[in-house]
């Protein structure tokens, strides 16, 4: 059978999956903190016709001759540039400005619900995810969470039966807004502030950001989170199998994001961008069935010989 049907079969179903990605893409065009996926590809081996040769006295050298046998995904990227800003004026509407994730999770060991500490390794605790959505909310007990009811994970603050301190923990823990506060504030720094009831200022905690030495490595576990890879690195950077306060960063330090309260950060896909991608897949779509349509047509004319 002809090489090319198969070369052409390969590049189609190539362009099928540049298709979903674009599609995905879209979707997610006005998804907080989404970032968008891109595909890349890479030619599969060749078959060998005549090998190269060198120069004689005679003659000079001669190429290799090589039939290429088709395409091949070569990775489907996540890139993790900056969406645009949307202000919103919500104070628990947070963007990250610059590289760092928020750290959230769900509890599934032992949390101090009275100090909000987190007892023990983090990782034995929470079971941890990773975001850039900062749509937060507070839950009936005044916990910054999720939209899902992921807890948001950072330094808490000095809490204690008779209320909260003006100052942080140096534990991981929940960050927790008393139902009676005045008011509260969330800084550039993370540190989340209230006006308690009898008006002093208090601290609740404050926010850390998770870095990765390979974000793309990050693997989409749905509901806007990331979990970490085997590529993707760790927040141990210490590498002793145990997460630490410590090696969640305070934003804006150690070149992490800052936190700009009132702002969400929008999806980076560019839909002119991926209309225009849109549009090259089809064509190179297209272009793989004409192959194959005429690898197709090339056979039936060998057939018609025997007539």
């Amino acid at each position: 059978m002809l090489r090319s049907l198969y070369s052409g079969v390969s590049g189609m179903k190539n362009f099928q999956t540049k298709l979903d990605v674009i599609g995905n893409n879209i979707a997610n065009v006005n998804t907080y903190g989404f970032k968008k996926g891109r595909v890349t590809y890479k030619d599969l081996m060749s078959q060998q016709m005549a090998g190269a040769s060198a120069a004689t006295a005679n003659t000079s050298g001669m190429n290799a001759k090589q039939v290429g046998l088709g395409s091949a995904l070569s990775s489907i990227d996540t890139i993790h540039t900056g969406g645009a800003n949307q202000s919103t004026g919500r104070t628990l509407d947070l963007a990250l400005a610059g590289d760092g994730f928020f750290a959230v999770g769900t509890i599934k060991g032992s949390v101090d619900f009275t100090t909000n500490k987190i007892n023990g390794p983090i990782e034995d605790a929470v079971d941890l995810s990773y975001t850039r959505a900062g749509n937060f909310y507070l839950d009936d007990q005044g916990y910054l969470v999720t939209a899902d009811g992921y807890y948001l994970i950072g330094e808490a603050g000095q809490k204690t039966n008779a209320g909260f301190g003006t100052g942080t923990s140096n534990s991981a823990g929940l960050l927790q807004i008393p139902l009676d506060a005045k008011s509260f504030n969330i800084g550039p720094d993370g540190t989340v502030s209230f006006v308690d009831s009898g008006g002093q200022l208090r601290v609740s905690g404050q926010i850390r950001v998770a870095n990765f030495a390979n974000d793309g490595g990050l693997e989409k576990v749905g509901g806007n989170l990331y979990k970490e890879s085997s590529n993707s690195g760790t927040i141990d950077k210490n590498n002793n199998n145990t997460w630490e306060l410590a090696e969640l960063d305070i934003p804006g330090q150690n070149g992490s994001a800052t936190i700009m309260t009132g702002f969400l950060e929008m999806s980076n896909v560019d839909l002119a961008e991926e209309f225009t991608d849109m549009i090259v897949a089809q064509r190179g779509f297209q272009s793989n069935t004409k192959v194959i349509t005429t690898s197709d047509e090339i056979l039936q004319e060998l057939m018609n010989l025997k007539r």
